[in-house]
């Protein structure tokens, strides 16, 4: 299967994507290479998000096709005099994950500072102190340093330089498991690029607005401003969905599994997926045997909750690559997930058409 054209064009957008830092606000290393892989003229708006647009035999509909460029990570926020590094979490996380992880400081000068996170000692810590979570407030990056004068003028660490994981991208025993950090969401950013790509030699009826988004795990800032500079007609979002297919979850709850397919999303609480254009994405996905698993999350937010209020109004859907652990150092993705989900976005960008869009905005209940 490596040798797949296809596998070896995912696996080389996954590692490069993954390994690439791109905290909130800093995705500049991404777009870059959105910007080299697509291989097109591209735009951006003025937060950063980037869009490459592809005409097909027809201007209408305009489809979004959207990944977001950021992932978790940290921002300095202070030096100590003795040259520890104070910082501040960019995105959610879990402070259990973040004790003595290496992490990458990306300096004004884009030099990379390998750093570690650290905190006060266990054998300092109370018996009640070691059986609480540890905040982030307590912690600290560590990069060797002999004071605050050393990581200025020596490190040329700032205050307000971005902090991500330090992790490589790695092939597993199984060569279609892939560990990395940022597959939340690199995965999507990689299916989004890919079926750009793709579409260079496709036939299809509609115009193509592909889109890397910014500052989606602070809020979903840049879907905001790319859905009305883009004006789409439906959207198709594309994700590194958390999956659930882990002790503490019951067999009948999980709809993210490795393996299982790609995940339709058709609701989370910041946004019900239109219904008429879920149904269509399950039915092809159906007619075609690729496989898919539904799913209704009781947590989350994608991009879909800034797209599918934009302007008028805009048919959204959501397509998920599960990824274990996400928000983490290293996740974990399966290839068969990805291939089938870039399967469904070939087979829906070949497939919509004016009269299907329409369709999905089309309410005859009165």
């Amino acid at each position: 299967m490596l040798n797949d054209p296809v596998t070896a064009a995912a696996i080389h957008l996954l590692k490069s994507l993954a390994e690439a830092p791109g905290a909130p606000g800093h995705e500049d290393a991404v777009r870059r290479i959105f910007r080299t892989e697509v291989g097109g003229d591209t735009t951006t708006d003025k937060t950063g998000s980037i869009i490459y647009t592809k005409k097909g035999t027809s201007e209408i509909p305009r489809i979004m096709l959207a990944a977001h460029m950021d992932e978790v990570g940290f921002v300095v926020q202070s030096v100590t005099r003795e040259g520890l590094i104070r910082f501040l979490p960019l995105g959610g996380w879990w402070p259990h994950t973040i004790l003595a992880k290496r992490v990458r400081i990306i300096t004004r000068g884009n030099t990379e500072i390998i750093g570690v996170v650290g905190a006060k000692p266990p054998h300092f810590l109370t018996d009640a102190e070691r059986e609480k979570v540890m905040k982030i407030e307590d912690m600290f990056i560590d990069v060797g340093a002999r004071d605050a004068v050393d990581v200025r003028d020596r490190f040329g660490i700032e205050v307000g330089d971005s902090i991500v994981p330090d992790s490589s991208f790695t092939v597993l025993h199984d060569p279609d498991v892939f560990l990395c950090k940022a597959f939340d969401n690199r995965v999507g950013m990689a299916v989004v690029i890919h079926a750009a790509a793709m579409l260079m030699s496709m036939t299809h009826h509609n115009t193509v607005c592909a889109v890397g988004t910014v500052q989606e795990e602070v809020g979903v800032r840049g879907a905001q401003t790319a859905a009305h500079a883009v004006n789409p007609d439906a959207a198709i979002i594309l994700e590194g969905t958390p999956a659930d297919d882990l002790p503490g979850t019951t067999e009948e709850e999980r709809q993210g599994k490795l393996r299982g397919g790609v995940q339709i999303r058709l609701m989370d609480p910041s946004a019900i997926m239109n219904r008429k254009f879920s149904r269509y994405a399950v039915e092809l996905a159906r007619e075609h045997g690729i496989a898919h698993q539904i799913a209704v999350r009781r947590s989350g937010s994608t991009d879909a909750r800034a797209v599918h209020l934009a302007r008028e109004g805009v048919p959204t859907i959501v397509l998920g690559v599960p990824s274990r652990y996400i928000h983490t150092h290293n996740g974990l993705v399966h290839m068969e997930d990805y291939l089938s989900a870039l399967d469904l976005v070939m087979k829906l960008l070949e497939r919509l058409d004016e009269d299907a869009v329409r369709s999905f905005v089309t309410y005859d209940d009165k």
